[in-house]
């Protein structure tokens, strides 16, 4: 296996990986923005105000993309073994 397939491999893995973090870190973004904005509108500062909600729209994205991340790693997971077994 040469220098520009291992490079490949870990580039592919890496985009795997962005795309399986993506919706939580979005949700997560998208829910503090709009917390953070009202705060500063109402002048509330309540600690528990922003991790409780963002922490139950992280776990509504998680539910929702877990399927589209299974099906991602085992078809990464799928290719890595035809390579292996092919000897590629």
């Amino acid at each position: 296996m040469s220098d520009t397939e291992i490079l490949a491999i870990l580039r592919e893995y890496l985009w795997a990986g962005v795309w399986i973090a993506s919706p939580m870190l979005m949700t997560a973004l998208i829910v503090g923005v709009v917390i953070g904005l009202l705060q500063a509108l109402t002048s509330v500062q309540e600690l528990t105000l922003t991790f409780v909600p963002k922490l139950i729209a992280m776990l509504l994205a998680f539910i929702l993309c877990a399927g589209f991340a299974s099906r991602l790693m085992v078809s990464l997971f799928h290719d890595q073994t035809l390579r292996i077994i092919s000897g590629s």
